[in-house]
């Protein structure tokens, strides 16, 4: 387990995510069709090709998906007890098939529970596409998760 209890949040803190991903035809197929989302522009390459973008483009959820996914090891990695919202989602790039993506979260609040057993931590995720050497912000949005304490004995359980 490396994700992070509720203490171990600050505010302000910004982590850059170690892990990145290449972005295959293949996933962006598989994600369409676990998720039933037909649209063409995803899956239709003559279709995709009398667009503005020229090519298919990946399912917006699957970067969204993949964003939070890439997060996970330095943030919550057995340690959330359960997502509580995404908000703000805003995808301000297109990703396309071969596009590598990576991440980065910042966090931008948290309170304890009303019963102090476990904390509410926001973040604000990004996630970026290398382009010509430069990042290019691709997706952004809030996470909202409920983290679990740290115990007295050390193990995250509640006493």
């Amino acid at each position: 387990m490396t994700g992070r209890y509720y203490e171990e949040f600050a505010v302000g803190e910004t982590i850059e995510h170690a892990k990145r991903r290449t972005i295959s035809e293949s996933d962006n197929q598989r994600f369409c069709d676990m998720t039933m989302n037909q649209q063409p522009l995803h899956l239709d390459a003559d279709f995709a090709a009398g667009t503005q973008f020229g090519e298919r483009l990946v399912n917006g959820l699957y970067t969204m998906s993949l964003a939070v996914g890439i997060s996970i090891p330095e943030t919550t990695d057995g340690t959330i007890v359960a997502n509580l919202s995404y908000d703000d989602v805003e995808h301000s790039n297109p990703v396309f098939h071969g596009d590598t993506i990576r991440a980065r979260s910042t966090v931008v609040d948290k309170r304890e529970t009303s019963d102090g057993e476990r904390g509410v931590v926001t973040m604000r995720v990004e996630a970026f596409k290398l382009v010509d050497g430069d990042d290019v912000l691709v997706c952004e949005f809030e996470r909202t998760v409920l983290s679990r304490k740290r115990s007295v004995d050390g193990d995250g359980s509640a006493d």
